[in-house]
């Protein structure tokens, strides 16, 4: 207790100097939580989109590419889904248009196509089989909409940015539509979805019997791989992505992404605690003088380092923690603005944006760092002769 009460007492005389330490301490941390922990979101957020119609058969036109849940380009006769069927071991099979808008240049606050989802993503499905796509997410509040209705489900996102509520009127490539329920979910794909029968997206988007996608499900005992194999064999122009394929075509992606993520983070977390041992390094060599002061009234020179050391462990906690809370605000507005998300969403989902056992290695790392930073030349400036250092000071 002594010995922080005097370390606390040491960074207290100095007032300007321990300032400037904690900003800078602040500075490094801010920088590797917010960036590191905004660009590993941005990774989790990516692979979350690939984990929907797991355990499905998804046919595509042979022309489209498919990636996560998005099927891009190509059409298929709404025809198409009775041949599906007809093949051997399909269980069910459902269709759906899905219509993607991306964001203009500067909409929505973000950056346009460098945003990391759509602004909107349309699902029209047949038949009411909603639990194809949103699975158990609830609704927040309404009902789903009735098949043929002029109705839509929404997602949270598209709900708080545009002021809807259940009853609310939305329009939708200039049609009229009202939302009859909220999806309640927090992921930031369901977020932005529009979900509609497939007949009122075929209407409203001008593909009148036409789809892009079926979602098969395998009959009990029958293997995906078995089942994609049977329906390109059978119906020509088509090509049926099992689970393992559709990961496969983001993989490369997934894996460039997440070894940029990590080289970033490192070179982050190198600069930064190369910061904070500059900060806490020059803030005892200032210090020799004072240091040979002590050792000249006959201070025991373990006191003395425990006592410096304790000083540094004290600036690596105080400027870490001011570090996490800057860091924190900063990795709220980068996944907000880039992700186009209302800052309120993601403030509710703080602590997956910034886990909590980040922020601890963060801060634990910087304490380590400080404390090290301070010891170290403290032993050097023992070294030297008293006279020498009180020579060498002004």
């Amino acid at each position: 207790m002594r010995l922080a009460i005097l370390s606390l007492r040491g960074l207290t005389r100095r007032k300007v100097r321990t300032t400037l330490c904690l900003l800078g301490i602040a500075l490094g941390v801010s920088v590797i939580l917010g960036v590191g922990t905004a660009t590993t979101r941005y990774t989790a957020t990516l692979r979350e989109m690939n984990t929907y119609f797991q355990g499905r058969v998804i046919v595509v036109s042979s022309r489209s590419i498919f990636i996560q849940a998005l099927p891009i380009g190509g059409v298929l006769p709404g025809g198409i889904v009775a041949e599906i069927e007809r093949v051997e071991g399909v269980g069910d099979a459902v269709p759906m248009l899905v219509l993607v808008r991306l964001p203009q240049v500067g909409e929505g606050g973000g950056l346009g196509l460098t945003q990391l989802v759509p602004m909107n993503i349309t699902y029209g499905i047949a038949g009411g089989r909603w639990g194809v796509l949103v699975g158990s997410t609830p609704l927040r509040a309404g009902r789903w909409p009735d098949p043929g209705g002029e109705e839509v489900v929404i997602g949270r996102y598209l709900a708080e940015r545009n002021n809807l509520t259940v009853g609310s009127e939305i329009r939708v490539e200039g049609h009229a539509f009202r939302v009859v329920g909220v999806l309640e979910t927090s992921s930031p794909f369901l977020t932005r979805v529009i979900i509609m029968s497939l007949e009122m997206a075929q209407r409203t988007y001008g593909y009148p019997r036409l789809i892009n996608m079926v979602v098969v499900k395998p009959e009990e005992g029958v293997s995906e791989e078995e089942l994609a194999d049977r329906i390109e064999a059978e119906i020509p122009g088509v090509s049926a992505l099992t689970s393992e394929e559709r990961g496969e075509l983001t993989e490369g992606l997934f894996r460039d992404v997440e070894l940029w993520n990590l080289g970033l983070r490192t070179i982050l977390y190198l600069m930064s605690m190369v910061l904070v041992a500059t900060v806490m390094t020059m803030n005892i060599s200032e210090r020799r003088k004072e240091l040979a002061t002590l050792d000249a009234i006959g201070a025991p020179r373990g006191f003395v380092l425990r006592m410096v050391s304790g000083e540094g462990a004290l600036l690596g906690l105080l400027g870490g923690l001011l570090g996490l809370l800057l860091g924190s605000i900063a990795s709220i507005l980068l996944v907000s603005r880039y992700a186009s998300v209302p800052i309120a969403m993601v403030f509710k989902s703080l602590l997956d944006v910034v886990p909590p056992k980040t922020a601890l290695e963060i801060l634990a790392s910087t304490v380590a760092v400080s404390t090290i930073a301070s010891a170290v030349p403290t032993l050097l400036a023992q070294r030297m002769n008293i006279v020498d250092a009180l020579r060498a000071e002004p």
